[in-house]
Parts: C-alpha cells; structure tokens; sequence
C-alpha cells in the first residue's frame, strides 16, 4: 500500500513538473551545441593569429596583417559568430523536437513559452550591449560580455526546465565575471564556456534524463 501510494505521488508530481517546466530539452542539444562552439572559437582563434597586432591592445585586437583594416576583421567574427549561433540553435531544436515527439510534449507548449520570454529578455540586452560594444571600438569585451548575458538567462530561465540549466547558468556567469578581469584569454574562456561547458552539462543531462525509458505525457 505505502509503495502505491508513493508510486501515485511521485506520478503526481511528474504531471506537475510538465505543467509548470520544459522538461523535453534534450542533453544531446548540448553536446552538440559545445561542439560547434569549439569550432567556432577555433576559427575565430585562426583569424586572430593572422593578425599582426603591433599597435593593438587587448580591448580592441588590432588589425589583421589578412585583413585590409580592424574593421574587417571584425566582421569576420561577427560572420563567423554568427555560422556558429545559426546551427547551434538548429541543431538544439532538432534535438529537442525529436526529444518532444518521445515524451509527448509539444514544443510550443505554455512552460516553453516562459522558458523562451525568460531567456529572450536577458539575451536581446547582451546582444544590443555588444553591439554598443563594437560600436565604442571594445571588441575585447565581447566574450565576457555575452558568457555574462547567457550566463543570466539560463541562470533566469532554468526555473523552466531541467535543473542543470540553471548551474550551467551560474558557471557561466561566473566564467564571464572571471572574463572581464582576465580579458587577454576571453576566446579561451568564451570556448570553455560555450565549449566545454555545454559538453559537459549537456552529458550529465542526457546520462541523468534521456538513457532510461521514454515516459509520455498523458
């Protein structure tokens, strides 16, 4: 009787958890997500190295000895950054959206709302802040700034979903913080964080959510 009766309350308290949370974030997003950040701060990495910077400082990089100015190595990133964001995010909701389909909860449903308006807010402030950034000639900060910006919306936003959200929002804000101090290595720390990081908790959410049997919404 007493094991029913737990057996009922933990059933209970699933429904209510997908009710109030996006629980279908799928861990493998992740993986791969820090995959494709590795990558990218790779490339980012090669561009860098082929700049010659005698005149530069650690705020504003210099200008490439490939590169006709400053500016167009700038844009370079911003491309590059922008490739990287671009399949990221495709990936993270194919995975998701396949996650979804096995537990039966759709991808658009009211808890993924709140987990998106929580997460929109904060991101859409970091990005109109490194905009400011590269206007004001501070690429340097760029890579503390958006670890400080993610860091606070997952950080936000992790009351939604799986609990490993909200620390791997805490991590990256403090990694961004750690950043802002230590600028001369902010890809480095841009690509543990976004990298690494996101290897990481994406494992632990899969090995945690995703290796047992599929259990489908009612």
């Amino acid at each position: 009787m007493e094991q029913d009766q737990t057996k009922e309350l933990a059933h209970i308290r699933g429904l209510m958890d997908r009710s109030t949370r996006f629980l279908s974030l799928s861990g493998l997003s992740g993986v791969v997500a820090g995959v494709v950040a590795l990558g990218g701060a790779a490339l980012a990495h090669y561009h860098i190295t082929r700049a010659s910077i005698p005149d530069a400082d650690i705020l504003t990089y210099g200008t490439g000895g490939g590169y006709t100015s400053a500016d167009d190595l700038l844009i370079q990133l911003i491309v590059d950054a922008s490739g990287v964001l671009g399949v990221a995010l495709l990936c993270s909701w194919w995975f998701t959206w396949r996650r979804g389909r096995k537990t039966g909860q759709h991808l658009w449903d009211s808890s993924a709302r709140r987990l998106m308006i929580n997460m929109i807010v904060p991101l859409s402030a970091g990005g109109i802040f490194c905009l400011a950034l590269f206007y004001y000639g501070l690429p340097g900060l760029v890579a503390p700034a958006t670890l400080v910006f993610y860091g606070l919306a997952l950080f936000g936003a992790g009351r939604y979903t799986l609990d490993e959200v909200r620390w791997l929002g805490l991590s990256e804000l403090v990694l961004g913080v750690i950043a802002l101090f230590w600028i001369e290595q902010g890809l480095l720390l841009w690509a543990f964080g976004f990298g690494v990081l996101h290897i990481v908790y994406g494992g632990v959410m899969y090995w945690r959510h995703e290796r047992g049997p599929v259990t489908r919404e009612i």
